[in-house]
């Protein structure tokens, strides 16, 4: 046993003091749990290293390091250890992101040796709920997307990352691993849409990172052409309602503080404000 203050990369069997540390937030640390449920902490099954920092040898904080650095738990010395790390390690991610306040003061530690950032997002409502709303009924034409409708959601996804993260997912390798994942997604029934009479997708979601105690509705997306008719709000009902009967007791999403409209449409459905996250894009 580490009997001093100390950080290092975390191996296979550190696995369960690690679920512990990211058991103590289930909500906010749903991204990284559902990918250590799934890989462990084998760093090529995970897709990145899993760092821990421990106090008198005991483990308090992670920092997940692959394509994003997401500090998990992080006391202000686990933030300044997972720095040091970072600064060594040279940049690798494509953002930084997670919960506002270690989030930031990562980045303060980083900034003069990784940036300029492309953009910084400080304040990312948190949202969650654990149940329907009263008064929203879910839209009934929102289903499943089949594996056989890829080229259907594919255009769909392709426009949502766009107009959210200001680049497109296809660059660099040509959108191979984007493809992948929403792929994943299908096959795994967490993706959603809604298409009209023309078999275009109108609305779409995902319920992206999944534990059993809760997951996360992404992607969330109306086409332009579709945008103030009314299509949001009983969409996001028909989402919420999948990931309550069959994903996890608790929905949590989080939203640009910008995005007024969307915020207000996620209230109408029942989340309510609990925390904030931070994104530093690069």
């Amino acid at each position: 046993m580490l009997t001093q203050t100390t950080s290092r990369v975390l191996e296979p069997s550190d696995l369960d003091a690690a679920l512990a540390v990211l058991g103590r937030e289930p909500v906010a640390n749903a991204f990284v749990t559902s990918r250590v449920q799934v890989a462990g902490l084998d760093p090529w099954r995970l897709g990145g290293e899993m760092w821990g920092w421990y106090e008198e040898g005991m483990l308090t904080s992670l920092c997940y390091a692959g394509a994003n650095l997401v500090p998990v738990c992080a006391t202000p010395r686990a933030v300044r250890a997972f720095a040091d790390r970072a600064r060594r390690a040279g940049r690798r991610c494509s953002s930084i992101v997670g919960p506002a306040e270690p989030t930031a003061a990562l980045w303060r530690l980083l900034e003069s040796h990784w940036g300029p950032a492309r953009e910084v997002r400080a304040h990312q409502p948190l949202m969650v709920t654990d149940r329907m709303p009263a008064d929203i009924a879910p839209d009934p034409y929102v289903r499943r997307v089949r594996k056989d409708e890829m080229e259907t959601i594919m255009p769909a996804c392709v426009a949502m990352f766009t107009e959210e993260v200001g680049v497109s997912p296809l660059v660099g390798d040509g959108g191979l691993l984007y493809q992948a994942r929403v792929a994943e997604l299908v096959g795994s029934g967490r993706s959603f849409a809604r298409l009209d009479e023309h078999g275009k997708v109108v609305f779409k979601a995902e319920i992206g990172a999944a534990t059993r105690q809760a997951c996360q509705i992404q992607g969330v997306w109306v086409a332009p052409e579709y945008r103030g008719k009314g299509l949001a709000a009983p969409g996001m009902a028909a989402v919420l309602n999948y990931a309550l009967a069959d994903v996890a007791p608790v929905v949590s999403l989080y939203v640009n503080d910008f995005n007024t409209a969307a915020r207000r449409t996620y209230r109408r459905v029942g989340f309510q404000e609990t925390g904030a996250f931070m994104s530093v894009l690069f």
